[in-house]
């Protein structure tokens, strides 16, 4: 499964392919500053670098004013883990320092999923 690119709006791996429930979601809904500095490159790096994780199922990711990422792991203990990975810990104090006014982040467990693809014929 190929990581979902925030930076590029034509990636093709829009939904993540998750294994039958239960897993888990977590929701990071964000509101970004003015500042850009360096957030696109540390972006692209976190969803390579939580794709080598333990645990991790994929991740989706939209944003206008409002910013939505939803990652999907296999367990509480992955995102227990993701959360407290070096690097990461990086990103999430330059996030508070520059990159956003507000965020929260929920986690949830996916009892239940269901979805649509239209079949494209060539």
């Amino acid at each position: 499964m190929q990581p979902f690119n925030p930076s590029n709006p034509n990636d093709s791996n829009m939904i993540s392919s998750t294994p039958s429930p239960p897993y888990y979601a977590v929701i990071f809904t964000s509101e970004r500053t003015e500042t850009d500095d360096g957030y696109d490159e540390m972006a692209e790096k976190m969803v390579e670098l939580a794709a080598q994780q333990e645990g991790y199922l994929g991740v989706e990711s939209a944003r206008n004013e409002t910013g939505i990422t939803v990652s999907y792991w296999k367990n509480l203990d992955s995102i227990k883990k993701w959360k407290q990975q070096t690097d990461h810990l990086v990103a999430q104090q330059y996030g508070r320092q520059k990159w956003y006014n507000a965020y929260k982040t929920r986690i949830c467990l996916v009892e239940r999923d269901y979805g649509f693809e239209k079949k494209v014929l060539h």
